[in-house]
């Protein structure tokens, strides 16, 4: 890869197949083998791909919909990734942009990195919104020592569905006024560090009870309610300048003149809504094409790429069949679509490419993320219920503490009942109970991962005990519980180390809760 030119200057000497090329994102694995990182290698060399999109493994989440592959942790996994991007860049003929989804740091993809707390977390932040702005920063720090180049990140979705299975979580809170100040300060901490951001996922994915990444889900309200709302966070931002957006696969009729059709596919939607009434200019770049939402129902390889192109994306995420992709463009497209997608991808390329190409330091670090996240923790934590008086006298009794926490995976509902019947023996003849809860999982399938008789067990609890309450995980859990009963209810949010030792100087008294819920429980 030549680096003494510029992007743009390289750009020019391009043929029209290898600008269809450039806009094409396939997805890299930090965990392939040796086989498959040389069959994404002679994809690079063969199609000039314009950059790639990197995930943990084949076996993860967000390439292993139904959950059926064991995802094995590597612990070399940031060199591993590293090593990878330069191997990567050295074989293109022209330099890769290189993506990755890092909402919350690059742990959400890769093991052993800085995790930061998760959006709906940071949601809760008041007044020290500049602690956000900290939260980009470092992530883009960690991504400048990787040599990525473009954080998918923010989402923009408002929270307004507490049985969203996929957003929740990933999403500021339910206020549009509020999600919009918190994005904004974490795209323009990213940008402090030359990082590329994109605002996702458009037109909205917040108010849905579909996983895109299994059906396509549908949101019917009106274009006036959409306008008034979700799409709120989506045009200010767009009026204050950002690098992209991410399109996702929803269906919304009111965006696209009735039509069921996702909005990845959409022109009603990309070229009509997004760029002729809100006035988005920059990139567009499509949710992975991968994910089933779009991916099943256009078996025809090259077909979805096209539909993609054709609707209005200038970068195709995850396409999985490229060669048929780009053949399939070429045919179809007018060179003034194609000229247009390429010069808004060059531009973005242009102003990402040289701060890791001219400017890198060599021996950039990774984040230490400690001393951010204690001050998130202490900003975060939350009193939803009872009073700082409930916990003091509380603290006075002889209580007794019970944990409720294991993964997710590893225990068998045999084991977990057996473990609660021994739990309901310690506390049967106790009468104050502090209990510090963390779910096995964020996300609210199968009630977080809870069984019913684990919710029935802490509800009695409730109910016949004084009891207070120190939640580590998603606040939607407490919509499970019957919460009015108990002496106070305090939501910690996460589980890391700093927020467990910011709780214990909560219950201690020592410090006050000043965090706000972003979302309502019901």
């Amino acid at each position: 890869m030549n680096n003494h030119f510029t992007y743009l200057e390289a750009s020019k000497t391009l043929s029209l197949k290898e600008k269809v090329g450039q806009l094409f994102m396939p997805a890299a694995f930090i965990n392939d083998s040796e086989e498959e990182i040389q069959q994404l290698e002679k994809l690079i060399i063969e199609h000039n791909v314009g950059g790639l999109c990197f995930f943990h493994s084949r076996a993860s989440a967000a390439t292993n919909f139904e959950g059926k592959k064991e995802v094995i942790q590597h612990e070399q996994s940031f060199q591993t990734i590293k090593s990878l991007i330069q191997r990567y860049q050295n074989i293109s003929k022209y330099p890769l942009l290189i993506a990755i989804d890092a909402e919350w740091g690059l742990a959400m993809r890769i093991e052993n990195t800085p995790q930061y707390p998760y959006a709906i977390t940071l949601g809760t932040i008041q007044k020290k919104v500049a602690l956000i702005y900290d939260v980009g920063k470092s992530i883009a720090n960690d991504c400048v020592a990787a040599g990525i180049h473009w954080n998918l990140a923010p989402c923009v979705d408002i929270n307004n569905n507490p049985n969203n299975p996929v957003i929740g979580y990933r999403s500021f809170g339910e206020n549009k006024e509020l999600v919009t100040e918190k994005a904004l300060a974490f795209i323009r901490g990213t940008q402090s560090e030359g990082i590329l951001t994109s605002i996702k996922h458009f037109p909205g994915h917040g108010d849905t009870e579909t996983d895109s990444h299994l059906g396509l889900p549908l949101i019917e309200k009106s274009k006036e309610e959409l306008i008034d709302n979700e799409l709120y966070p989506f045009q200010k931002l767009i009026d204050e300048g950002v690098d992209s957006v991410m399109v996702g696969h929803l269906s919304v009729p009111a965006l696209a003149n009735g039509q069921k059709i996702s909005s990845s596919i959409s022109k009603d939607i990309i070229k009509g809504v997004l760029r002729n009434e809100m006035g988005f200019e920059g990139v567009v770049i499509s949710d992975a094409l991968n994910m089933h939402a779009v991916s099943k129902d256009y078996p025809t390889k090259g077909e979805l790429e096209w539909l993609a192109f054709d609707a209005g994306n200038d970068v195709l995420c995850f396409a999985e069949n490229i060669p048929e992709g780009i053949d399939t463009v070429l045919k179809n497209a007018s060179d003034k679509q194609i000229e247009e997608s390429f010069e808004r991808v060059s531009n973005l390329k242009e102003k990402a490419i040289p701060v890791h190409t001219q400017n890198l330091k060599p021996n950039k670090n990774l984040e230490t993320n400690t001393n951010l996240n204690l001050k998130l923790a202490q900003n975060s934590l939350t009193l939803l219920h009872g009073s700082d008086e409930n916990i003091a006298l509380f603290r006075n009794t002889n209580f007794c503490t019970l944990t409720i926490k294991r993964s997710i995976h590893g225990f068998e509902p045999g084991e977990i009942l057996a473990n609660l019947k021994e739990m309901k023996s310690e506390v049967e003849q106790e009468k104050d109970i502090l209990i510090l809860l963390t779910p096995p999982q964020v996300k609210p399938m199968d009630y977080f991962g809870l069984l019913q008789e684990e919710l029935d067990f802490i509800n009695n609890l409730i109910k016949t005990k004084n009891v207070v309450l120190y939640l580590f995980g998603n606040p939607f859990v407490l919509n499970h519980l019957k919460i009015d009963n108990a002496k106070a209810i305090v939501v910690v949010y996460q589980n890391f180390k700093e927020f467990q030792d910011v709780a214990t100087q909560h219950f201690l008294g020592e410090i006050k809760a000043i965090g706000r819920l972003p979302v309502t429980i019901n």
